[in-house]
């Protein structure tokens, strides 16, 4: 059985290793705060010192990091995963960055004869505890086919979609959508409430037609409360939104509809609410 290590343990990565724990695999776990390696060794994890003592002793080791810096960093260094991946080894990058550094790792990885694949997933924290995330992938083909029996305990559905940034892109469209829609269920909600429409009614109408959805379902709730429990940072999806403008500049794409979302998102991160939950949103709109 393949030797699995797993860097970063925030929301997502630490639900995603308990679930590869959990299905009896051999499991070692790194974290820049090492504290939040226990759950995972109290669950029969092994805890490594550095990226590079992980990639040295695994067939294949997962990350989810913050950011392209973070996912950067953890490669880099005499303590990195660059400098201990040889041997025909696998990395797989989960965490959600653009593709010229999604590209970068690749190059890193494959210069001290490793394999790279990224492998950004779309879904938060509730999906990475059930083990139902989307994920998509890019880069080598061989590695996507060996990491499919942890892909298959961390996530409900899995795409090889061709080289590595591809996974990228398409994981910078699914929160382009995300954000922008819960910037409109945000508008909408003001403008109603203001008018003297009951919240819970306008969450019926709309749950009841063309524009159901899970999101809008497990939002709108929070909405009405002014209650923002974190499942996806907000800081996190306004560093995506604007890695997708980023993009959008790049290939000569209009996004105004991102642009003022992200223009929102951007205000609450700003005002310190960074770290409360995506729909927080709501409170630079109300």
């Amino acid at each position: 059985m393949a030797k699995y290590g797993f860097l970063g343990l925030g929301i997502m990565g630490s639900a995603m290793a308990a679930n590869l724990v959990r299905a009896g695999f051999e499991v070692t776990v790194w974290n820049r705060t090492a504290a939040r390696c226990a759950p995972l060794v109290a669950l029969g994890a092994r805890q490594a010192a550095t990226p590079r003592e992980v990639a040295e002793s695994c067939d294949i080791t997962f990350a989810i990091l913050a950011d392209p810096a973070a996912a950067l960093a953890a490669c880099r260094g005499e303590d990195g995963v660059a400098a201990g991946i040889g041997g025909g080894r696998g990395y797989v990058d989960m965490s959600t960055v653009d593709d010229a550094t999604a590209q970068h790792i690749a190059q890193m990885i494959n210069a001290r004869g490793g394999r790279f694949l990224e492998a950004p997933v779309s879904g938060t924290k509730k999906p990475a505890e059930d083990g139902t995330l989307i994920i998509l992938s890019g880069g080598d083909r061989s590695l996507y086919d060996e990491a499919a029996p942890a892909f298959d305990k961390m996530g409900k559905k899995r795409l090889f979609l061709g080289e590595v940034g591809q996974g990228a892109r398409m994981k910078l469209v699914v929160n382009l959508v995300m954000g922008s829609m819960l910037t409109a269920l945000g508008e909408g909600m003001s403008l109603g409430l203001k008018g003297g429409l009951d919240g819970a009614q306008i969450l019926e109408v709309l749950d009841a037609g063309a524009m159901a959805c899970p999101m809008f379902r497990a939002k709108g709730p929070m909405l009405l409360a002014g209650e923002f429990p974190t499942s996806f940072p907000l800081k996190h999806m306004q560093k995506d939104l604007r890695l997708a403008l980023s993009l959008g500049e790049e290939l000569g794409q209009n996004l105004a509809t991102t642009v003022a979302s992200n223009e929102l998102f951007k205000r609450v991160r700003i005002d310190g609410h960074g770290d409360e939950d995506i729909g927080a949103v709501f409170r630079a709109i109300r």
